[in-house]
């Protein structure tokens, strides 16, 4: 059987552009079972999975994790672990809290997405330790979150697992298992926190190359999908600076809208207001020093492929990056 991944790999599908789009992460710990959607095909009140998975629309995203190995169902009660993930550059942070496995869910459920997504922790309702809460600051390895839910698509079972094993077993990282993190024919995929990389077609090896850059406060653009924080077309404008400039500082660049320029579309049918056919996309370096506009295609696969595996094959969007201007 030819694998939704094989054939992504064999048409040369770009990575830059394709990872998902969340500027807050948050994630909580449920061994198992885990559905084809986690939030509520589980052991979660499928409401509150509901609810959960709607978050997207606020620009957070939700997500089952677990630790790497056997998975067996025991019915295991006790506390689970939590994360928030804010990936804002300069804003990037994590919280960590230990949550009854009962009531964890509906706790999370009852925090204001609004806040999360602007990174404002404590204003969603995500009180401190000190302060009588359960949260406090992360300040373990980076996390390293692999996709690996084979009943959403086989190749991330079958390509995920064995790595998430394998860079658990490397050290340096705190590895979990995780639900869905978008692009199953990329697999295995991968992000890290906190700075909200994505990655796909890992190995080992690279994988160790991305922790010991994260540990530096630097990104690897070898296989890099784009920052969680940006739309596709600011993964792909950003990584195309990075290719150009050799900049790898994980938090020395932003994305930015730019004005249209004189004679740009202003036809509604076309796009936003202002938006030309082809867009131009600003980066700058966090520091004022340098900024670049960079013209980004959007288009579709050429042939359609399918986006996962026993899928029908689509066209499926892409966004390519083809000028760097200053």
């Amino acid at each position: 059987m030819t694998t939704c991944s094989s054939l992504s790999v064999l048409r040369k599908e770009p990575l830059a552009g394709t990872a998902a789009v969340a500027r807050t992460w948050v994630l909580f710990e449920q061994p198992g079972p885990w559905g084809p959607r986690a939030l509520t095909d589980g052991r979660l009140d499928p409401a509150t999975g509901a609810l959960l998975e709607s978050w997207t629309a606020y620009g957070v995203r939700t997500a089952l994790i677990r630790s790497p190995g056997r998975h067996a169902d025991r019915g295991r009660n006790g506390p689970r672990r939590a994360f928030l993930a804010h990936t804002l550059p300069g804003r990037a942070r994590v919280l960590t809290a230990v949550l009854d496995s009962d009531g964890g869910a509906e706790y999370l459920a009852g925090l204001a997405p609004e806040a999360l997504a602007a990174g404002e922790f404590e204003a969603a309702g995500a009180r401190a330790r000190a302060e009588g809460g359960p949260w406090e600051t992360y300040r373990g390895d980076p996390l390293v979150l692999v996709c690996t839910n084979g009943r959403r698509d086989r190749c991330c079972a079958v390509l995920g697992r064995p790595l998430a094993t394998e860079a658990a077993a490397g050290g340096g990282a705190a590895v979990w298992e995780v639900t869905h993190l978008g692009g199953h024919r990329f697999s295995p995929t991968l992000l890290v926190l906190p700075h909200g990389y994505a990655y796909g077609r890992m190995t080992g090896p690279a994988v160790k190359a991305v922790v010991e850059a994260v540990r530096d406060g630097r990104v690897v653009t070898e296989g890099c999908r784009g920052r969680s924080a940006w739309d596709p077309l600011g993964q792909a404008a950003e990584l195309a600076v990075r290719g150009t400039t050799g900049e790898r500082g994980a938090d020395a660049l932003e994305v930015f809208a730019l004005a249209p320029e004189p004679g740009e579309s202003d036809d509604p049918s076309t796009g936003a207001v202002g938006e030309p056919a082809e867009p131009w996309v600003g980066v700058r370096r966090r520091d004022g020093t340098a900024a670049w506009r960079v013209r980004v295609e959007r288009g579709a696969t050429v042939p359609p492929l399918p986006a996962s595996c026993g899928a029908r094959a689509l066209p499926q969007a892409r966004v390519l990056a083809t000028g760097v201007e200053p």
